[in-house]
């Protein structure tokens, strides 16, 4: 038997196939091979065409059934990770009204600022524990506001993972975590956001039919299945944003229980067990995939945008021409802790929730050209990078949650032994690596969902543990002076 997770990101969609019994991969593909296109017609602005993700799982659904050889017959469950607070739009005919809206575009931030000022900061904060924001709801505001003729033709609105389970399935249907992410739940009413809705100017039938995160939530049409080559009738059994089920993979579940990525952007993901929220709104709080009206389980993120796309940026731009990211990570080891005084501010890729939504661009602080080489300015990188993550931690702590250990999956930034001594270094957390990745741990969200797996830590029995980081003692004072020359650095940015 096997469980099918996809995972739609905003570079490629992946596909994973996972045995039952063992718990292992037996086939993974992703497509496309290069990072899928971003559709950018004015700064700030961020788009894909809901069609490119069905077009791309098509290939690597292929690719893994032609791979494994597995017959599509004892595929048991599917399940979907998806980009967070996209949003697409379809009209009557379960067609796309224009091309999505992800998550790292812009345009819905002074909607989300207006909103939080006239609604009032304590009526958001305890109802949808966040400002409006740039989230999917004030995406949908922009669109009302300047496309109204696409406006007046909706008839739902939904994440990328709900159009990827339209597409397989024919039903219609969000989550409670869903529409969190979207700033669409209320959590002191336990029901849609409705005087955010109203204030939009949205009405309540755009919103889809509201199912549980683990549940059989459609199965797979015999259209789909002749388009992908799976079985007519197989159950989408799991769907969550790409944050919560990167948390689920790592099976980060209870409270206090920390996950981590660092891809093209950074997050730290941690579970609390009681309402709360930053005022400022700089870190944000969701559903998480186990929330529930008995169980208080919610998601406290912390999103960086400039993360590893600096890190691409620096081996494009800074490193020595045509080596790899293994050898650049060794060029800049060869720099001291703290770079001798050079530090990169890493926000340069649009508006950053930490900092409050403001763009402040990358920057570069502290070069002498006599003294400093590439291997101090991609040190600073790498740094930058942990220095902001530590930036957004410190708030998580102000909200009562300690950060002692960090789960994370052994890809991306965290390939780096730079980089990982460095967050373990300037927090004092131990960090745990683990083998596994986003579909995945939606292809074992999918057995929970359908009954194969009795519970999460069945699921995750065999997961792998790859290595542990402990914090280095003799090493904390420089990490933590780098910090705070690089924090005092930010300060006059902001």
């Amino acid at each position: 038997m096997y469980l099918l997770g996809y995972d739609i990101g905003s570079s490629s969609v992946k596909a994973s196939l996972v045995n039952v019994e063992t718990g292992k991969t037996v086939a993974s593909d992703f497509y496309p091979r290069t990072e899928a296109e971003i559709i950018a017609v004015k700064p700030g602005w961020a788009e894909q065409r809901p069609q490119q993700w069905w077009d791309s799982l098509k290939h690597a659904t292929e690719s893994i059934l032609a791979s494994s050889k597995a017959d599509p017959k004892d595929i048991k469950a599917i399940g979907i990770s998806y980009q967070m607070h996209g949003l697409v739009m379809v009209d009557k005919n379960k067609v796309p009204l224009r091309p999505a809206i992800i998550w790292c575009d812009s345009r819905g931030v002074p909607y989300g600022e207006k909103a939080f000022n006239e609604l009032g900061e304590e009526k958001c904060l305890s109802h949808i524990l966040n400002s409006p924001g740039n989230f999917t709801a004030t995406k949908l505001a922009w669109v009302k506001e300047n496309e109204p003729q696409v406006f007046e033709k909706i008839d739902k609105i939904m994440l990328p993972g709900d159009y990827i389970a339209m597409r397989l399935t024919d039903r219609i249907c969000t989550t409670v975590s869903g529409l969190s992410e979207m700033m669409l739940w209320d959590f002191k009413e336990n029901k849609v956001a409705g005087f955010l809705m109203d204030y939009l100017g949205f009405d309540g039938s755009i919103i889809p039919e509201i199912v549980p995160t683990f549940s059989i939530q459609g199965r797979v049409t015999a259209e789909a299945a002749a388009e992908l080559g799976l079985t007519e009738g197989t159950p989408v059994s799991y769907r969550a944003g790409d944050q919560p089920n990167n948390a689920l993979s790592l099976n980060v579940f209870n409270p206090g229980e920390i996950a981590s990525t660092a891809g093209t952007s950074g997050v730290v993901y941690g579970v609390l067990g009681e309402v709360n929220y930053d005022i400022k709104s700089r870190v944000n709080t969701f559903a998480h995939v186990n929330h529930s009206d008995e169980a208080t389980r919610l998601g406290v993120l912390l999103c960086i945008n400039g993360t590893g796309i600096l890190n691409s940026w620096s081996k494009r731009t800074v490193a020595p021409e045509g080596i790899s990211y293994a050898e650049m990570n060794d060029v800049a080891a060869k720099a001291p802790i703290g770079a001798e005084g050079v530090s990169v501010i890493p926000f340069g890729n649009g508006a950053e929730r930490v900092l409050q939504n403001k763009e402040v661009n990358c920057s570069i602080h502290g070069v002498n050209f006599l003294t400093h080489n590439k291997s101090h300015l991609l040190r600073a990188a790498q740094e930058g990078i942990v220095f902001s993550f530590m930036y957004g931690m410190e708030i998580m702590e102000q909200m009562g949650m300690p950060i002692n250990k960090i789960h994370a999956g052994h890809a991306n930034m965290f390939l780096s032994p730079l980089f990982r001594n460095t967050l373990a270094g300037v927090s004092g957390a131990t960090i745990e690596l683990y083998d596994t990745d986003g579909s995945v741990g939606a292809a074992k969200g999918a057995g929970i969902g359908a009954g194969i797996y009795r519970d999460n830590n069945e699921a995750f029995a065999s997961l792998e543990k790859i290595e542990i980081i402990e914090p280095s003692v003799s090493d904390s004072r420089a990490y933590r002076d780098a910090y705070d020359l690089w924090k005092e650095r930010l300060m006059r940015e902001i």
